[in-house]
């Protein structure tokens, strides 16, 4: 069956890897923007500001790195940028522990991560090009997809007990320790010692090299029809969330474990999507999927407007969610596949960058307008704006097929 072939040892360290960075993650899910507010009564304002300042501010640092994480070694990448958030995800019980622990470090400390996640992303995409046959890479990116949300499903709830019994900052302690687990799986990779990537003429000093992920996107009409539709679909959907936050919490009197379940539990959802995308690619094309599934995706949105109190609206939440998440853990291991096809070796870690750059602005703007629109007309008319928005992102899709993968120049001596 495809969800059990093999595709080698080094893999599964590399998954294992993966695994473990993601559960940590998920049990430290918010726990910043919890620990500004428990520890250091911060208002809405410094909130905000660790939610969309600090990742905002990690994707401009990433700008520059991207030559960097292309002309290094991919594995020893990867485990500096875990090593990195280690260290500075470890200073947050230290500095508790002394009473020392203020705003502007875990402002700092949401900014490196931010950035050392983009770089570490970009990294892995590279690495797992070369690491698995093109035949195998959907197969890898699905099994990546379904452990991201069975890890979102799982880790928040536990985390959330974790604070309640034994403090605020021990999701973060599990988190750093994480990170630490992770560089060790990567490190027993091994394989033999990579090869360093050598430079295409004079693309590691220049400063162009900073934006030829850019240009490879916007200069291949697919890779640029997907950017684009991923940047809106991925800053509307992640700009509800607040709003939907203030809407069920405050205007709807949900207990806080109703809007805990309402989002934990459709993340089982991804499970079944990222299971689903080889077979459906497979009886359909990617075409299709790239049309159809990229559709769905952005249909249901707009039913979070129609929330009402009790069971009712608990249950709209989930099923919203429920279709939101299918839909996206099948689309998204297609288009990371694609990506990593239509994308050649020497450029593969800029576009990544690239593509994490503009999704995590995206989000930021977003964000940042639909919590501005919120404090004037309300969160159930942003919610409302948010779904209509997104009705019209389809339409950025890419209408021919384009899923023939692209070849490999040579590289310049």
């Amino acid at each position: 069956m495809v969800g059990r072939r093999r595709l080698g040892r080094r893999f599964g360290w590399l998954w294992a890897a993966y695994a473990v960075s993601a559960y940590g993650s998920g049990l430290g899910f918010g726990a910043l923007p919890l620990i500004a507010v428990l520890v250091l009564h911060a208002g809405p304002a410094e909130v905000s500001a660790l939610s969309a300042v600090g990742p905002a501010m990690g994707a401009l640092i990433a700008v520059p790195l991207a030559p960097w994480v292309e002309f290094r070694r991919k594995r020893s990448v990867m485990i500096a940028m875990d090593l990195t958030r280690f260290a500075v995800m470890a200073t947050i019980p230290v500095a508790y522990a002394f009473g020392r622990l203020g705003f502007v470090q875990l402002l700092v400390i949401s900014v490196v991560v931010a950035a050392a996640k983009i770089a570490s992303n970009a990294a892995g995409g590279a690495y797992l090009k070369a690491l698995v046959r093109p035949d195998d890479l959907l197969v890898a990116n699905a099994r990546f997809e379904s452990t991201n949300w069975s890890s979102i499903a799982v880790g928040p709830p536990l985390g959330g007990a974790a604070i309640g019994l034994f403090g605020p900052v021990t999701t973060v302690v599990a988190d750093a320790l994480s990170y630490l687990l992770s560089a060790l799986g990567i490190t027993a990779i091994g394989g033999g010692r990579e090869e360093a990537p050598r430079p295409t003429g004079k693309s590691q000093v220049r400063a162009g090299a900073l934006l030829d992920g850019w240009r490879h996107i916007m200069g291949d009409p697919g890779l640029r029809a997907l950017y684009l539709n991923n940047m809106l679909v991925s800053g509307l959907i992640m700009a509800t969330e607040p709003l939907l936050a203030v809407l069920l919490l405050r205007q709807l009197e949900f207990p806080p474990w109703q809007y805990g379940l309402a989002f934990a539990a459709p993340c089982a959802g991804g499970l079944i999507g990222s299971r689903l995308a080889h077979r459906v690619v497979a009886r359909y094309g990617r075409h299709w999927v790239f049309r159809t599934v990229g559709t769905l995706r952005a249909i249901w949105l707009i039913g979070l407007a129609f929330v009402r109190p009790g069971v009712v609206g608990l249950v709209t939440v989930m099923v919203v969610e429920l279709a939101i998440i299918i839909n996206m853990s099948l689309y998204t291991p297609v288009l990371a596949t694609y990506r990593l096809e239509r994308t050649p070796k020497h450029l593969v870690a800029r576009t990544l960058s690239a593509w994490s750059i503009g999704q995590q602005a995206s989000i930021a703007v977003f964000t940042a307008l639909g919590g501005l629109l919120a404090d004037v007309t309300g969160p159930r008319t942003a919610l409302t704006v948010a779904g209509l928005l997104i009705l019209a992102t389809p339409f950025l899709l890419p209408r021919r097929d384009r899923t023939t993968p692209q070849h490999e120049p040579e590289l310049a001596a």
